[in-house]
């Protein structure tokens, strides 16, 4: 049975659920920090979903606020002060009070960031002043302008809250599962770095969110993960029963799980759609004529038809159709080689000898690195490769090590196009990929690289900042829709699809639950008696 929906409730399970086990968990990819806000990693978000605990839960089914860790909250007209009532008697596993004063801890780094310990400041996070401690149960935050969008910040697995003690280590040492102190409800027991992790059910957590019909303890003992690289491995290892649940089904692996009667899970990311941006530093991409002629030239379609299956819409906009702010743009999406090699040609660029554009010396022949987090890229970036060669536009796709693809995706001459994608289930999701303090995924000036000679979009920046700050929900909505429309008029985005979590489980893994933006949470998970 396939099922693309975002949650599978603890309710619906036909048998009453069963106290104990381990589930063992076959994992992509090996976490690389815990610091909350590098959850957006997808290894990262499935550890810290299970050992930490949010002041909110979005609700992945109607996106609502709902309470958890705070009970109550008040947010002033302007949107620049929030107040959280905590709940009474909260406690990190190492016994020390999850309190006003540690949530205040908290928000001040995630805000304001670290440098003395590098930590980052947190992507989901504008325009943040300073925390107040009110009393022991109640925190207060200030803004230096509007912040709408703090409310669902508080509610992402990067806003996991963790220990004083974990916060006053330097970022390096946070890849150390074991060093991670949180409220969640496992705790982490072991670890063989990048081969293994071990979690152990916390026997007395008593606050998950406030509309969970279980309350108490998980019903696991105990998550075993266990790094598994090669998809066939983790395949097969579920399917002979040495595993309950594994995560990056590809699609071609789909019909496989699906016709031994296993369940496939995809729930949406609810935010920048999986695409690749290009750095108009870069004098090859610096003509928004040939940029527009890249798009043209993508066949986006035949991408998806080949590569996907329906778990993976085709894009239609910047951002996911579930996401809000969402506007159908697919018209600005066409695919058109003819114009694409008129444009290129109007842009001055002529065939070589080697059937590759020209222009004043030099060749149309552009990189991009291979994004391992993504569903197929290598595949996805060799078939655009094949499609923009039947316009004279070479691209190389290049694997790399970490490191290189780390230095050279910072450096525009280097890398003029890069992968580009993030979940959130906010409108801000789109200033978190665009924005030179964030993501930066086109390289502006000022922003993440010391490389940039001179790229800067202040129409653009302008917008960001703008919907990071109205108040006004129809208003900031209408934003969104409005730098989605600009951002594909200047083509510094070609959107593929809308890209989900993809998991398969086995028939008697119950209650699997995935929070809004796909990351799996086992606290109502059980297994049933197999």
């Amino acid at each position: 049975m396939l099922l693309a929906s975002a949650i599978v409730s603890p309710a619906l399970a036909q048998d009453t659920p069963v106290q104990g086990g381990t589930l063992i968990y076959l994992e992509q990819q090996a976490h690389t920090n815990l610091y909350p806000p590098a959850g957006g990693f997808y290894p990262n978000g499935g550890v810290l979903n299970q050992i930490t605990d949010k002041l909110t839960y979005q609700n992945p089914e109607t996106l609502e606020i709902e309470p958890w860790l705070a009970e109550a909250w008040e947010v002033n007209d302007t949107a620049t002060e929030y107040t959280f009532k905590l709940k009474p008697g909260i406690t990190f596993s190492d016994g020390t009070p999850l309190d006003a004063k540690a949530v205040a801890l908290n928000y001040d780094i995630f805000g304001l960031g670290n440098k003395d310990l590098k930590f980052p400041i947190s992507e989901v996070i504008n325009n943040y002043d300073h925390s107040e401690v009110v009393d022991d149960l109640t925190v207060k935050f200030y803004f230096k302008k509007p912040s709408p969008g703090f409310l669902q910040g508080t509610s992402v697995i990067g806003s996991g809250i963790v220990s004083a003690s974990t916060l006053a280590r330097p970022y390096d040492e946070l890849g150390d599962a074991t060093k991670i102190i949180g409220s969640g409800p496992f705790v982490v027991e072991s670890e063989k770095l990048g081969k293994e992790l071990n979690l152990k059910v916390r026997a007395d957590y008593n606050w998950g969110p406030d509309k969970f019909a279980h309350q108490g303890r998980a019903y696991l003992d105990a998550i075993k993960y266990i790094i598994t690289p090669e998809d066939s491995v983790r395949i097969g290892a579920l399917l002979a029963g040495q595993a309950d649940i594994i995560r990056q089904v590809q699609a071609y692996d789909e019909p496989q799980v699906n016709d031994a009667g296993f369940d496939i899970f995809a729930p949406g990311t609810r935010g920048v759609n999986d695409a690749i941006a290009f750095r108009p530093d870069n004098p090859l991409v610096a003509d928004v004529t040939v940029r527009q002629a890249l798009l043209l030239a993508t066949n986006r379609k035949e991408i998806v038809d080949t590569l996907f299956s329906s778990n993976y819409p085709l894009a239609t906009s910047v951002i996911s159709s579930q996401a809000a702010g969402y506007i159908d743009l697919s018209d600005k999406l066409v695919f058109d080689q003819e114009k694409a090699k008129a444009l290129l040609a109007e842009a001055g660029w002529t065939p070589g000898a080697d059937g590759i554009l020209e222009k004043d010396g030099k060749k149309l022949d552009l990189t991009v690195y291979v994004s391992l987090p993504q569903p197929q890229n290598e595949g996805v970036l060799q078939l655009v490769a094949q499609q923009w060669a039947q316009v004279g536009v070479k691209l190389n796709v290049l694997a790399g090590d970490a490191g290189s693809r780390t230095l050279d995706n910072l450096d525009p001459l280097k890398t003029p196009v890069v992968v580009s994608m993030v979940g959130r289930a906010d409108p801000d999701v789109i200033k978190s990929g665009f924005y030179p303090k964030n993501r930066d995924w086109l390289l502006q000036k000022g922003g993440s690289s010391d490389k940039v000679a001179s790229f800067v979009d202040d129409k653009l920046n302008g917008l960001l900042e703008s919907l990071a700050s109205e108040t006004d929900s129809a208003k900031r909505l209408a934003i969104a829709g409005e730098i989605q429309g600009y951002v594909l008029d200047q083509a510094y985005i070609v959107p593929f699809f809308e890209e989900p979590q993809a998991f398969a489980a086995a028939p008697y893994v119950e209650g699997l639950q995935f929070e809004a933006v796909g990351r799996p949470s086992f606290y109502n998970t059980w297994l049933a008696a197999h």
